[in-house]
Formats: C-alpha cells, structure tokens, sequence
C-alpha cells in the first residue's frame, strides 16, 4: 500500500555520533514540493517488561530520571545492544534490574517512543512464571522495585499518576488484550 503522506530524504549531516545515539539534520522534500529539515535521532531501540508475580502484582522499577527531573515508577526497561535480539535484551533487563527471570514471555508488540524526532523502538513483553534472584543493576543505575496490584498499574495510568510512556503503552495493551494478570 502506498503512503499517501511522505517526506523524502535529499540530503543532510550527522551533527552528533555518540556512544548510544547519533543525531542527523536531514534535508528533505515535502508532498507539496517545498524543501524542510528535519532533526533524527538514530537510536538502537530497546525493551519494556511488564512482569507479573504469582500474586498477580506488577513488578515495577522507581528510578530518578534526570531529563524529567524526577523518581517515575516504570517497567523495568532497556537498551538494546548491537544486534541484539529484543527477548534476550528483555530477560537481562528484568535480572538485572528486578532480580527475576522468568519462564514464560508473550510478546506484546511495539511502540515508537517519540516518532516526531526518534527512530526509537521500543519492544513489550509480558513476563509470567517469575523466579527470585539477586538484583545486579548497571553501576550508574539506582533502582527500588515496587510491586503493586494490576488494578492499581492500571488506576494510576488513568488518572495520569503513571506518566512513563512504556508503561502506560504495555498496561494499556495487557489490559485490551484481556490477557490474565
């Protein structure tokens, strides 16, 4: 099917190349022909889990997030390392951040985090059959885990209390999928 909206690349430069992300000023010409720019950031993609206890409790993570300024309470979430598969960067993510493994994974799609200036995407698990384990996050990472009831993960999503957009995303599709918590 073709894409009645587009926009096509003409040129442009890499402005920044760094570890994780490169940003990119892009040349491109718009449906109606005029010439714009636009700013993209490359990013390796990543992974959310929304891993639930025997209880029927959502394992979350708190964390500051400098860029916000703020703790956010989160599914327990990660970057993908070059050439990575989604489900194994997921398995890491939640032992490390959460201590769990688990034996049994259903994928629930994915999400683009910011499509206006990110090529960001961003995977969803479930994760059920959860296993205690010794938590082991990255040296720069600070997290509490905090398990609440689904209801409550869902309560706070609608009344705006949960405003991490992964979270919302995989509650929102757990919820509509009518999947068993």
């Amino acid at each position: 099917m073709e894409s009645k909206f587009f926009e096509k690349r003409t040129g442009g430069q890499l402005e920044y190349d760094g570890k994780y992300l490169k940003v990119r000023l892009d040349d491109v010409e718009l449906i109606n022909g005029h010439a714009a720019k636009r700013v993209v950031v490359e990013h390796p993609g990543g992974v959310g889990v929304l891993a639930v206890t025997p209880r029927g409790d959502v394992v979350l993570v708190r964390q500051y997030r400098y860029p916000v300024g703020e703790e956010l309470l989160e599914i327990p979430a990660g970057k993908l390392e070059r050439g990575e598969i989604p489900l194994d960067c997921a398995k890491r993510e939640l032992s490390e951040e959460t201590g769990y493994s688990a034996s049994e994974w259903q994928e629930l799609g994915f999400i683009y985090t910011s499509p206006g200036y990110s090529d960001e995407r961003l995977y969803l698990f479930r994760a059920t059959g959860l296993i205690t384990g010794d938590v082991h996050p990255d040296n720069d990472e600070f997290v509490e885990t905090v398990e609440i009831p689904f209801a409550e993960l869902l309560a706070q999503v609608k009344s705006g209390a949960l405003r991490d957009a992964k979270t919302v995303a995989a509650a929102a599709r757990a919820a509509l999928a009518d999947i068993a918590i």
